[in-house]
């Protein structure tokens, strides 16, 4: 199968809808909800399949919301819409499973099965062997960073299929509504969305 196929895949769709269920979330710029996912691929979702296949799909812009940070500054989400999110995660699935096993070790963020939690347990495994210091280091707004054309170009070492590093661009490039004006977007990969993560973790 092409890497476009098994993405679509009614098993893999299937999954990806029960997940954006799940995690619930608030809904993007059409207002649809995650409880219309069901009725609304159960009428269109062939015809979504065959546009993402023939690089035809369009993903609306996501909703550009704030939340506060610790520090009192806010950090910016982009919302994609409930349907988006099925396709984001559909490729986030595929995307995971054959770039995961290459990610660090001691790599815990935004990982299928790992948590913070592993990583505070790993600290403290340390501690108990004798050091004493610990550096807290953080990427500056790095996921608004990210640039799009490298991005690509290192999915493309294990990605050899099109359509879905076509369809990843579009999503990198889907604008984002703030105050009802879309702005482009060049650069980042807006957090909110479930395919953010394991592209900031590729790029990484």
């Amino acid at each position: 199968m092409r890497f476009i196929e098994k993405i679509t895949s009614h098993q893999n769709i299937t999954q990806a809808i029960e997940q954006v269920k799940k995690n619930k979330g608030a809904p993007g710029v059409d207002e649809m909800t995650v409880d219309e996912l069901d009725h609304y691929f159960y009428q269109h979702g062939h015809t979504l399949v065959q546009e993402i296949r023939s690089m035809t799909y369009r993903p609306k812009a996501v909703k550009r919301v704030y939340i506060p940070k610790s520090d009192g500054k806010q950090r910016p989400l982009g919302i994609p819409s409930v349907v988006d999110r099925v396709v984001q995660q559909a490729t986030a699935q595929q995307l995971s499973r054959i770039f995961d096993v290459h990610f660090s070790e001691t790599s815990d963020g935004f990982r299928p099965g790992r948590s913070a939690h592993q990583a505070i347990e790993k600290v403290l495994d340390y501690l108990n062997e004798g050091y004493e210091w610990l550096i807290d280091m953080d990427i500056e707004k790095y996921f608004d960073t990210v640039n799009h054309d490298q991005l690509i170009s290192t999915l493309r070492e294990r990605v050899k299929d099109r359509e879905t590093l076509h369809l990843i661009r579009v999503f990198l490039k889907a604008g984002i509504m703030e105050n009802g004006f879309v702005s482009p977007n060049e650069t980042g990969v807006p957090q909110g969305g479930p395919l953010s993560p394991v592209l900031a973790n590729i790029y990484l």
